[in-house]
């Protein structure tokens, strides 16, 4: 058994997730309750929307020391996209500084002057694409989500990470708020900052973890393979993903879910306001499913209702008679073209020895993870041990296996934990 097996079995680990820092930061009291966090310590900074503002920023975060806490909102159900609206700071010698990426749109005069630097970011994946949008782009990070995960944690959310190791109660309210209003309300300012407040001391704390726990290296892996992880690539046919797409069965009524999907998308990005204010996915499978013949008839469906203008629902009408124009050559196939092993649910009927591959791997797999302390997609990929049972190597040896995990994306710690009950599961007999 590895250290960091033998310490995840620690009955008290298992059902706290991990144990506040021995020293450090704390705002725990005497009577163990935790402590609200109302302010930022050196109070709420001043939003940088100009050049000068943000050249004084960017040489004091270069002065800085330490890591920087890095975080981003967005407007996410409000704006068109996913850009930054509001970009949070902090580092050691530098304070906490707040800034309007709308005001400030080109920060890669601060990427670069922090780019030596390790950045903290909590769900560092989310952030990231917008921070990369504006020129700021980590060549290290440091995840506290992640590593929350990886320290088996059963609540990683910044708040409650923030309480259960620091022992302050972080204020959540405005998570969801449309940070593209100008100018922001202070309300909303102190929240922003607060979110960086003590995300250098949560990281400090949960390093400490995971060096105990026997975990650090494997977190390094994780966050080296963010930080080198390229932009990802445009998704292919994104309609498709228009949600209750299950109901629709016929190419013709796919045609139209795509010509509205693409109409309501042209608008919302002219508009810039989220698509689903535009018109709603409902709405769209509705449409699909009943082939409206004119505006009249469309009207009646749900999403359509008296309160669209005459011009909208011409709009959407004619996207639907785009559709039904289209020659039965150019009319979508249905499903989605998919690399990789076919749904797990027909795998019994195809091939019943990977049906019982797959089985045995699943069950491997959670009860290393289980032993390990981390959820089962932190430990391998599902889609990984999908394909590896799907076409497993020739000779299943350890090497083997491990070769096909690597080739899969698997970093060495994974390879290293779930080459032995993968390579084992893989030579379960069929039923």
């Amino acid at each position: 058994m590895t250290d960091a097996q033998e310490t995840a079995a620690d009955s008290s680990l298992r059902t706290t997730g991990g144990a506040p820092p021995d020293e450090g930061v704390t705002g725990v009291s005497v009577e163990g309750t935790p402590t609200p966090l109302l302010e930022p310590r050196d109070g709420i900074p001043p939003v940088v929307a100009d050049p000068d503002a943000l050249a004084q920023v960017i040489a004091a975060f270069a002065a800085g020391t330490g890591p920087v806490a890095v975080d981003a909102e967005r407007a996410s159900g409000y704006r068109y996209g996913q850009r930054a609206y509001l970009v949070q700071l902090r580092r050691e010698g530098a304070g906490s500084a707040l800034i309007d990426p709308v005001a400030c749109p080109d920060l890669s005069g601060l990427g670069e002057a922090l780019a030596g630097a390790e950045w903290v970011l909590h769900a560092a994946t989310q952030d990231l694409p917008c921070l990369r949008e504006i020129g700021m782009v980590p060549s290290a990070v440091f995840d506290t989500e992640l590593a929350g995960r990886l320290a088996g944690f059963p609540r990683v959310g910044l708040g409650a990470m923030v309480e259960s190791v620091l022992g302050y109660v972080l204020e959540k309210g405005h998570s969801a708020v449309d940070w593209s209003t100008r100018p922001l309300p202070e309300p909303w300012l102190r929240y922003a900052a607060l979110d960086v407040e003590l995300l250098v001391d949560l990281r400090d704390a949960l390093e400490k973890e995971l060096d105990r726990q026997g975990k650090l290296e494997w977190a390094r892996e994780e966050f080296d393979a963010i930080a080198s992880a390229p932009p990802a690539p445009p998704r292919k046919d994104p309609w498709r993903r228009t949600s209750g797409m299950h109901k629709v069965r016929r190419r013709r009524q796919l045609a139209v879910v795509r010509e509205l999907w693409t109409a309501r998308d042209r608008i919302a990005q002219r508009r810039d306001v989220s698509p689903g204010k535009v018109l709603s996915d409902g709405a769209i499978v509705e449409a699909a499913l009943s082939l409206p013949p004119n505006v009249h008839a469309l009207t009646a469906l749900p999403g359509f209702g008296h309160r669209m203008g005459r011009r909208q629902l011409e709009q959407w009408q004619a996207a639907v008679e785009r559709a039904k124009a289209l020659p039965d050559a150019e009319l979508p196939q249905p499903g989605q073209a998919v690399a990789g092993p076919p749904p797990p649910r027909s795998w019994a009927d195809r091939d019943p020895a990977a049906a019982a591959r797959l089985s045995a791997a699943r069950a491997a797999v959670s009860a290393l993870a289980e032993q390990l302390g981390m959820p089962q997609e932190n430990l391998i990929t599902p889609d990984t041990v999908r394909r590896v049972c799907w076409e497993p190597p020739g000779d299943l040896s350890a090497d083997s296996v491990a070769g096909a995990l690597a080739a899969h994306g698997a970093r060495p710690w994974q390879i290293t934990q779930v080459t032995p009950v993968l390579a084992r599961a893989l030579t379960t007999p069929a039923p």
